[in-house]
């Protein structure tokens, strides 16, 4: 599977979870954007994908970030992943350690 493809299924199974998390059907879903009834299914059922608007009004209906909708793109076990939850942990004063760490190291 190319990159594009795995963020596309990625997409769609993402807004499938969030629909099951918040007990919401995808009729209601396309209804409350203001679209066909079918809209959101055609989506999740790989038929079409939505715009980048349209792709932020579903996000903003469920009331979380962008960054918070595409957690878990990437692979959860990449060392990546794992310094940036370590990072999240971190307060501002070694938050800013780090940087400095890695500016020098960037030299």
């Amino acid at each position: 599977m190319d990159t594009n493809e795995r963020y596309i299924a990625f997409l769609r199974s993402r807004i499938s979870e969030l629909l099951t998390q918040r007990g919401i059907s995808e009729h209601k879903l396309s209804l409350e954007l203001g679209r066909g009834g079918s809209y959101i299914r055609a989506i999740t059922n790989g038929l079409t994908l939505p715009s980048v608007k349209e792709l932020f009004n579903i996000i903003d209906y469920f009331e979380i970030s962008p960054s918070e909708f595409f957690e878990g793109l990437e692979d959860k076990d990449s060392l990546r992943s794992e310094l940036r939850e370590k990072m999240r942990e971190l307060d501002n004063e070694t938050l800013e350690k780090v940087a400095t760490f890695i500016k020098w190291i960037g030299k």
